[in-house]
């Protein structure tokens, strides 16, 4: 039997969540009810009252409660339950996590949720699922339901959409944790994009060979923020940072960038390091009539009907050197940075339609006219899928994580 936290503003949807432990008790598990109400009495018995959520929080609840401010009430909240949901989950009191919401039980429970480790379930039912609910999931595995009609009671809808998503954190905690083969072994995270797809699973077989779980995240934005936040979470031995693309969409203004703090997670904790500039000849946008006018005339590129790629330009490519190599300088572990002198993408290779040598040679020059002194760059007179360039990657990689004695 398991035991699953069942997290919500019970002053004013008391009532669903009870529901929602009775079908957890139902289920043959023990709901946990967390009270994160403010405004009124709770209109069921919490197991864990708002007291002690704003306790762990260090909130002074009824000079909060005097105050009658929704937004003030949800922001305390927000701060003080990921406090009390982590230590219960560090002290092996809850297994996972359910909770009901609207904009403001939404927010309270995700910024929770988002707090706990991945593989722990969590499961938001929430009048915002249908929308874009990457605010609230961040990097993090949570399930979004819609609830499909307004938290406001139970009726027809309500009740079965409540009792599948109280079934499915059960069948969730019910699977518990799993373990594969190989899954002891030191895990490499890695950057994937279509165009880097060959060189990153040629390393990838290398790696795997050489004893490591590698990780393989797709550029996206999404991907690169996850990636980011893995290697911050300490899970990750080594970095193969083959594909930086996000980093030309944060610059110039594409949908895909994956925020300022892109690069700095493995140089700031101490995480041996590969990068290279894959995929830093484009700019992602999605169909052709997105891309902004100010870019009117520049070369593109359909790689399908709903994402339009845009060429770098010499000045772009400048700053994007530029940037990549502040980044690196960062690096408390041993970086090393990898050119590939021929095409850093499918498409940037001679006689395709991104190929740039001008553009290619000011962001190489750039890295290493900023890039510091000891940090090595390593070019091959390659492009970046030639399986040449995917060994040196790997090559280099070994040889930083021995160097910082975690071959």
């Amino acid at each position: 039997m398991a035991t699953i936290g069942v997290l919500g503003t019970l002053d004013s949807k008391g009532v669903e969540h009870a529901f929602l432990a009775d079908q957890i008790r139902s289920a043959g598990h023990e709901p946990l009810l967390i009270d994160v109400g403010t405004l009124d009495a709770p209109t069921i018995t919490p197991d864990i009252t708002r007291e002690e959520v704003a306790a762990a929080g260090g909130i002074d609840l009824p000079a909060l409660t005097a105050r009658r401010d929704r937004g003030a009430s949800i922001q305390a909240m927000s701060e003080a339950a990921p406090i009390l949901l982590s230590k219960l989950v560090a002290e092996g009191r809850i297994d996972g996590v359910i909770a009901l919401g609207g904009g403001g039980g939404t927010s309270i429970a995700t910024a929770a949720m988002r707090a706990l480790p991945i593989g722990l379930p969590k499961v938001m039912v929430s009048t915002l699922a249908g929308g874009d609910a990457s605010a609230y999931v961040g990097q993090k595995d949570i399930v979004m339901v819609p609830s499909i009609v307004d938290i406001a009671g139970l009726n027809r809808i309500s009740r079965r959409i409540f009792a599948q998503a109280a079934r499915a954190v059960c069948g969730m905690v019910e699977i518990g944790s799993l373990r594969g083969e190989g899954e002891d072994r030191p895990v490499i995270a890695a950057s994937q994009f279509g165009n880097t797809t060959d060189c990153v699973e040629a390393a990838r077989r290398q790696l795997t060979a050489a004893g490591y779980e590698v990780l393989v995240f797709h550029a996206t934005g999404v991907g690169g923020r996850t990636m980011e936040s893995l290697v911050e979470s300490g899970m990750v031995t080594g970095v193969l940072d083959i594909t930086t693309t996000e980093w030309a969409d944060e610059l110039v203004g594409g949908v895909l960038g994956a925020g300022e703090t892109r690069l700095e997670a493995a140089a700031r904790h101490g995480v041996p390091a590969v990068v290279a500039p894959g995929c830093l000849d484009m700019v992602n946008f999605q169909g052709p009539d997105t891309v902004p006018p100010v870019f009117a005339g520049r070369r593109f590129y359909q790689h399908n009907p709903q994402v339009t790629l845009m060429r770098t330009t010499v000045d772009e490519s400048r700053a994007l050197g530029i940037r990549i190599a502040e980044k690196l300088n960062l690096s408390t572990a041993a970086v090393t940075f990898m050119i590939p002198r021929r095409a850093m993408s499918v498409i940037g290779a001679e006689g395709q339609p991104f190929h740039d040598p001008e553009a290619d040679a000011a962001l190489f020059d750039a890295v290493r006219e900023t890039l510091h002194k000891h940090i090595p760059v390593v070019e091959l007179d390659v492009v970046i899928n030639d399986p040449a360039f995917a060994t040196a990657c790997v090559e280099a990689l070994l040889g930083n994580l021995a160097a910082a004695g975690k071959a």
